[in-house]
């Protein structure tokens, strides 16, 4: 899954292109329709569910868009290639947007709404290991997936559970997250995310639990965000706009029709592993966004912890990470996120 993206990738090196992917042009725009692509952050799974809602169910095309979902097999690419201009829109990370606009290269990329508002990645283990608490991680092997990011969030956690670096030892893994578990190679991991991997294991007949990383001192932030750069949102903001309210519409759609909605995603997705992605999909289905009016408490929380931890090397302000375009009447942040 998610978890094999290195984020840190983003300071180091430059605008790359994907040879089988298109720039994209509004020049060529012919119809009254607007046509863009929405780059995915990974290859399709149920995580994007809402997206596929409004594709398959038309609610795209009633806010005046004809979207492209597209997925070029390179996890770093979106942010750049949006950060670039070459596409409009993009599914990103809260951590990657921070990470991006604290950069050297300050790449010039914002989040315009939510699509999945909590964390998926947790510390998982198997049941049998003994793990109770993250106190219990002492003595223990710990595997990460995704340096530095994985072993700085480990490494806060088992501080603030009174242990030190001394206390256990960390192991590179790699993708290799469930093999490892498996075998006792390792007695815990992080990276695994709650609604995927944890589910794997199940399947492959092992009793996983695992500790929610915003319930043991790392900050409450956004999975999944819609992300265009200011280029684009300056020139097109009526465009961004539809985008986030037609996504707010499927994501609607999806928690009041649930079965509907995961049938929409088969239907497009027909190749899909139907066991694994109807259990995924049970435990992200409480996760996708609430609202799209985002916080700038939740925005500036992560930017302090991640200066604080050496994540990024200096502050950013949180005008310059989101921007809310669609407002709620019962929310008292108004629409700049200010």
């Amino acid at each position: 899954m998610k978890t094999v993206i290195c984020l840190m990738s983003l300071i180091s090196c430059g605008i790359i292109l994907t040879g089988h992917i298109n720039s994209y042009s509004d020049s060529h725009q012919k119809s009254e329709m607007r046509e863009v692509t929405l780059l995915l952050d990974w290859e399709q799974n149920v995580d994007h569910v809402p997206l596929y809602v409004a594709q398959e169910s038309k609610i795209f095309a009633k806010h005046g868009l004809k979207v492209e979902l597209l997925w070029g097999n390179d996890p770093d690419a979106p942010l750049k290639l949006v950060a670039a201009g070459k596409y409009p829109f993009a599914v990103s990370y809260q951590q990657s947007v921070t990470i991006a606009r604290a950069s050297e290269e300050e790449l010039p990329v914002k989040s315009i709404g939510l699509l999945v508002e909590h964390p998926l990645n947790t510390i998982s283990f198997l049941k049998k290991s003994g793990i109770k608490t993250p106190a219990d991680f002492k003595g223990k092997k710990i595997g990460y997936t995704v340096a530095p990011l994985d072993v700085l969030l480990f490494n806060a956690i088992a501080a603030n559970a009174g242990l030190t670096k001394d206390d256990y030892e960390l192991i590179n893994v790699g993708t290799n997250i469930v093999a490892p578990l498996m075998s006792g190679q390792i007695d815990a991991v992080i990276g695994p995310f709650r609604n995927y991997e944890i589910n794997l294991l199940k399947l492959e007949g092992a009793e996983a639990d695992y500790f929610a990383l915003e319930k043991h001192g790392i900050p409450d932030y956004y999975e999944l965000v819609i992300i265009t750069n200011d280029t684009y949102l300056k020139e097109h903001p009526e465009t961004a706009k539809k985008l986030m309210m037609a996504i707010q519409e499927a994501i609607q759609f999806t928690k009041k029709n649930p079965e509907k909605a995961l049938q929409l995603f088969f239907q497009a997705n027909p190749k899909a592993s139907k066991e694994l992605e109807k259990l995924a999909f049970r435990d992200t289905l409480d996760l996708f966004a609430t609202t799209q009016v985002q916080s700038k408490e939740k925005w500036d929380a992560f930017t302090k912890f991640a200066l604080e931890k050496g994540l990024i090397s200096k502050a950013v302000k949180a005008e310059d990470l989101f921007v809310n375009l669609l407002e709620e009447k019962s929310s008292s942040r108004n629409v700049n996120g200010k």
